[in-house]
């Protein structure tokens, strides 16, 4: 009789067994992984939506209430269109929007044409771009109000540098904040300084972008300076140009600061009063709120029509 052997065969090895399938995780319990995965991400995601919620999309519903509305002696009623009515019978009105759309020609013509011209002449340069590109940036660091009272010096008829520059060279003084005639275009100089630096890095960025082949084959095809830039710089910079004209549009309808320092905001003979002005006259000055929330009604809705269609005309381009 043989002993025992103190070894296991391989038949006699246990095998493991497989691995039992568990059927899918119920759907509220990946919601809550998801949720403890992502608990910090959600936490900032709602502070963003809060801080959306309390100061842009309730004062927009606000603002739509309000226009309908009317309160007198603490109580509110609804007035139905008796607000846009009373807008509309406002000789100020016509006024102002005649000179918001001229501040925005204006703007459009030095505010946009100006910063992209900068940034021509600055991409130019192989040496000193970062230097360059600080200076024409200092204005947007200044206070606004610091910038506004630097312009304001420089209008003054009595003492003011422009003036000294223009009879230096023999040309008349001018009364840049005083004549209904030029005041809306010293607002939009001043307000193009102001301004002109985060546009201009913008251009100059997407300038960048422009392959030089580009500029080597249209050098040997002759062309001269303007030529180049119409012909290469102006087609490859059409997308960021189109963009920046919408939003010059939109920010210079909504012009507010420069009047407002610079000619007390209605300026000589209402030459500088604007929509946004004329908001504010109507809350803080006639304590009229629901005519100055339709005002603000009829401005957002015209940009909102602008914006459609600068959209649908972008689109239908591409296609």
């Amino acid at each position: 009789m043989s002993a025992p052997s103190l070894t296991t065969s391989k038949a006699d090895t246990p095998r493991p067994s497989p691995p039992r399938e568990e059927g899918p995780a119920p759907a509220g319990g990946r919601f809550a992984a998801s949720l403890r995965r992502n608990l910090t991400a959600h936490a900032f995601l709602i502070g963003a939506v809060l801080c959306f919620g309390v100061f842009s999309w309730y004062p927009m519903v606000r603002e739509f209430l309000l226009a309908f509305q009317k309160t007198e002696d603490g109580r509110t009623t609804w007035v139905g269109f008796d607000n846009l009515e009373t807008v509309f019978n406002d000789p100020a009105f016509w006024q102002a929007w005649g000179n918001t759309a001229l501040f925005t020609v204006l703007a459009l013509v030095l505010g946009f044409a100006v910063p992209f011209l900068a940034a021509i002449v600055i991409n130019e340069f192989r040496h000193g771009q970062g230097y360059l590109r600080l200076l024409v940036y200092l204005p947007v660091m200044l206070p606004p109000v610091a910038s506004v009272l630097l312009f304001k010096y420089l209008y003054d008829p009595g003492y003011g540098l422009l003036n000294d520059l223009l009879a230096s060279i023999g040309l008349p003084e001018q009364q840049w904040l005083q004549d209904p005639d030029i005041s809306m275009l010293a607002v939009v100089i001043a307000s193009t300084w102001m301004n002109m630096g985060g546009a201009t890095l913008i251009y100059l960025a997407s300038l960048q972008s422009i392959p030089g082949e580009l500029y080597e084959a249209a050098e040997l095809d002759g062309a001269g300076l303007l030529r180049k830039i119409w012909h290469v710089t102006v087609p490859q910079t059409r997308l960021i140009l189109s963009l920046m004209a919408l939003m010059q549009v939109i920010a210079t309808m909504q012009v507010f600061v420069e009047p407002f320092l610079l000619t007390g905001g209605a300026g000589p003979e209402g030459s500088t009063t604007t929509i946004v002005y004329l908001i504010y006259q109507y809350a803080f000055n006639f304590n009229n709120y629901g005519a100055a929330a339709a005002l603000g009604l009829l401005l957002l809705v015209l940009l909102a029509g602008f914006s459609a269609v600068y959209v649908r005309l972008s689109r239908a381009e591409d296609e």
